[in-house]
C-alpha cells in the first residue's frame, strides 16, 4: 500500500515501512483560520503542535501523507554533534551565537523528550551517547580544533583514545553526551493524535498550488484563509530566488542491515571525506534501530553529492554498495535489508533558515537549510517561529535569521555551489552528446532526448511503454537529470524532484513537468 502513496523517493524506508501510514481528508471547501500550515513533516507538525498547546487555530496542507517528504527518509539522529564543525560556526558566525546553536539543538532534543513524556508517545525515543571520529583523509589536528570548539561552545565533550563499539576504528573520538535517536514516524503519529485533541485541523493529498499573504490555494481550488502563513516544505516553494542561492541541494543515501541483537547501541559519525570539495564533506553516520525479536536494524548512511551531479564517477545507484563494504568493514552485518536516499538542503553558512520569508509580508515564514540535522532544526523552528507569529523576542532567531547573508566568512562555497547552478543551466541548452532517439532507450533507463529539434525526458519501464515529460524545471528553467536510483528527474541547480509522470516531488518547484503521450510511430 505505501508504494502507491506519494513519497519523494520509489524506495521506502524502514521508518514508512514499519507504520501504518498517517492519512487525512483532502480538503473539499474553503475554511477559515488563524495559521496554516504547509508541510507535513517534522518542522510542520512539531509547530502546529506547540501552536495549538498556545490555545492557536492551525491547519496542516499535506500532499502526501504524514511524513511522506523527506522526513520520512531521515535517519532519526537527534543531536548537537552538527554536520558543519563549531570552529567552522565559530569562524562564520562568533562564538557567542555559535554558544547559541548548541544550545539550541540541545534545548530541541529536550523539548522532543519533554512532548514524549507528556503526550505519553511510544516512538522508541531513548538517550544515548554519540561518538565523532577521524576519517581516514582527516588529521587529528582536526578533531582536536573541533574539541576545543565544543567546549568553548559549552557541550560538555569528552576526548577518548578509542571509538567504542567500533572494532576498526582505533584512532581517537570526541564523545557527545546524552544525546538521543527516535522512531521518527511513530513521533510524528503521536504529534498528530496530540494536535487533533486540541481541535488542529490536517489535511493530507492536498497540494497548495498558490500561497501568498492571505493563505493558500490547493489545486482542487479550495482556499485556506489565514493570517499568517508557514512553509515547512524542506525547501520554500514560495520563495523563488533569494533563499536557494543561500543554500544546496545533496542527496544522501542509506542502508538498513540487519545484525544480531547485542550489539553496543550509539550515535557514531566520522568527520567527513577532506579530499571532496563542497559545501559540507560527505560524512558516514550510523545508528541502531528494534527490527525483530533477535535482530536490530544498523542504519548506516552517506555517500552524498549535489543533486543531479553524481560526482566522482560514481552513479546514484551504486552509492548503496559503497556504505554497505563501509558498513561491513565495521560491523558483523548478516543482511542489507533497507535501501533508501534523501536530500539534505546545506546552507551557505552551516545554520538553518527559520523566520520571516525575505522579501514577503511580515506574516509569512518559512523553514529550510536543516543541513543534516532536520529533526533538530525542524524541532527549532517549533520553538522560534510560534514566538515570532506572537510578537516575541527569541534568543535564538537572530542565528536563523532567512534574511542573512555571510558572503565575506562563505565566499567560497556560495560562488562554487552559484557556479555550479550556472553551469548547469547553460549546459541544459547546449547541444550534448547525451541525446539520443527515443528508440535507443532501454527498459528501466531515463534519458534526455531530442523531437524534431526539442528536449524531453523520456523513461521507458518493465512493461515497454514511454513516459516522456517536459525537461525545463519550472522553478528557474534549469534542464532536468535522470535519478537512475530513485526513477525521478532531479533538478541540478537547486534541487526540486518530479516523477516519471512529471509530477513535483520535491521544491521549490511548486508545479509539475508537462507530461506527453507521443504517437507511436514517433519512437
Amino acid at each position: 500500500m505505501i508504494n502507491d502513496l506519494k513519497t519523494s523517493g520509489t524506495h521506502i524506508s524502514y521508518w514508512t515501512n514499519s507504520v501504518v501510514p498517517r492519512m487525512y481528508k483532502p480538503l473539499d471547501k474553503n475554511i477559515d483560520t488563524d495559521i496554516v500550515i504547509v508541510g507535513g513533516g517534522i518542522s510542520g507538525i512539531t509547530m502546529a503542535y506547540e501552536l495549538t498547546l498556545r490555545g492557536r487555530d492551525v491547519v496542516i496542507i499535506e500532499d502526501g501523507m504524514i511524513g511522506s517528504g523527506e522526513t520520512g527518509r531521515t535517519t532519526a539522529h537527534l543531536t548537537c554533534a552538527l554536520d558543519d564543525r563549531y570552529y567552522h560556526l565559530e569562524n562564520v558566525h562568533g562564538k557567542e551565537k555559535a554558544k547559541l546553536a548548541a544550545e539550541s539543538h540541545n534545548a530541541a532534543i529536550g523539548y522532543i523528550e519533554t512532548i514524549v513524556k507528556n503526550e505519553q508517545i511510544d516512538c522508541d525515543f531513548e538517550r544515548l551517547d554519540g561518538y565523532l571520529f577521524l576519517h581516514p583523509s582527516d588529521k587529528i589536528e582536526s578533531l582536536k580544533k573541533e574539541f576545543e570548539a565544543t567546549r568553548e561552545a559549552g557541550l560538555k565533550t569528552e576526548w577518548l583514545d578509542n571509538v567504542p563499539g567500533i572494532g576498526k576504528e582505533s584512532g581517537p573520538c570526541i564523545k557527545f553526551p546524552a544525546q538521543a535517536q527516535f522512531h521518527i514516524m511513530k513521533y510524528l503519529h503521536g504529534l498528530c493524535t496530540a494536535i487533533e485533541k486540541r481541535n488542529g485541523k490536517i489535511f493530507t493529498e492536498t497540494h497548495a498550488a498558490k500561497i501568498d499573504e492571505k493563505g493558500i490555494e490547493t489545486t482542487g481550488k479550495h482556499r485556506v484563509n489565514a493570517n499568517h502563513v508557514v512553509i515547512a516544505t524542506n525547501t520554500p516553494v514560495n520563495n523563488r530566488f533569494v533563499i536557494h542561492t543561500k543554500q544546496s541541494p545533496h542527496r544522501t543515501y542509506v542502508i538498513g542491515a540487519r545484525v544480531q541483537k547485542g550489539l553496543s547501541k550509539a550515535l557514531w559519525w566520522d568527520t567527513g571525506d577532506q579530499e571532496i570539495k563542497g559545501t559540507a564533506q560527505p560524512y558516514h553516520y550510523v545508528r541502531m534501530a528494534a527490527l525483530d525479536d533477535q535482530h536490530d536494524l544498523l542504519i548506516c548512511g552517506g555517500e552524498d553529492h549535489m543533486t543531479g551531479v553524481a560526482d566522482n564517477d560514481v552513479p546514484e545507484e551504486n552509492r548503496y554498495g559503497r556504505l554497505e563494504q563501509w558498513t561491513r568493514e565495521r560491523f558483523p552485518v548478516e543482511e542489507v535489508v533497507y535501501r533508501w536516499s534523501g536530500q539534505v538542503m546545506e546552507p551557505m553558512d552551516g545554520m538553518a533558515f527559520i523566520g520571516r520569508n525575505p522579501m514577503d509580508s511580515d506574516n509569512t515564514y518559512i523553514v529550510t537549510g536543516d543541513s543534516g540535522n532536520g529533526m533538530t532544526h525542524g524541532t527549532i523552528a517549533a520553538m522560534i517561529i510560534p514566538d515570532l507569529i506572537e510578537g516575541k523576542q527569541h534568543p535564538w532567531a537572530g542565528l536563523y535569521d532567512p534574511d542573512r547573508f555571510k558572503f565575506l566568512s562563505v565566499g567560497q562555497n556560495f560562488i562554487r555551489d552559484n557556479t555550479i547552478v550556472v553551469r548547469e543551466l547553460i549546459k541544459g541548452y547546449a547541444h550534448h552528446p547525451e541525446l539520443k532517439a527515443l528508440r535507443e532507450v532501454k527498459k528501466d533507463e531515463g534519458r534526455i532526448v531530442e523531437i524534431k529539434g526539442e528536449k524531453y525526458g523520456a523513461y521507458r519501464d518493465a512493461r515497454d511503454m514511454l513516459h516522456i515529460v517536459s525537461v525545463q524545471c519550472p522553478h528557474l528553467g534549469c534542464i532536468v537529470r535522470w535519478n537512475n536510483d530513485e526513477n525521478s528527474w532531479d533538478c541540478p541547480c537547486h534541487g526540486s524532484r518530479f516523477t516519471i509522470e512529471g509530477k513535483v516531488i520535491n521544491g521549490p518547484s511548486n508545479s509539475d513537468l508537462s507530461y506527453y503521450h507521443f504517437p507511436e510511430e514517433t519512437f
